[in-house]
């Protein structure tokens, strides 16, 4: 029986690792399905979104470093 979704203990690593490579849009098959077995959603959509926000003001820094 699969383990209840909000149950997973995947390290915080393995799912900033997981977020970055979909950042990039390259996965291999084989590590995209391990990552969905072992991966907490929550997780995955929580540091999606930090890193959203990093790279947005990343943007805003380099662009107003540049113009300024």
């Amino acid at each position: 029986m699969a383990e209840p979704l909000h149950q997973r203990k995947g390290s915080w690593w393995a799912t900033v690792n997981a977020v970055l490579w979909g950042f990039l849009g390259v996965r291999r098959q084989t590590d995209y399905q391990a990552d969905i077995a072992k991966l907490n959603p929550l997780h995955i959509v929580a540091v999606g979104i930090v890193m959203a926000f990093l790279f947005v003001f990343g943007l805003i820094v380099l662009v107003n470093w540049v113009a300024g």
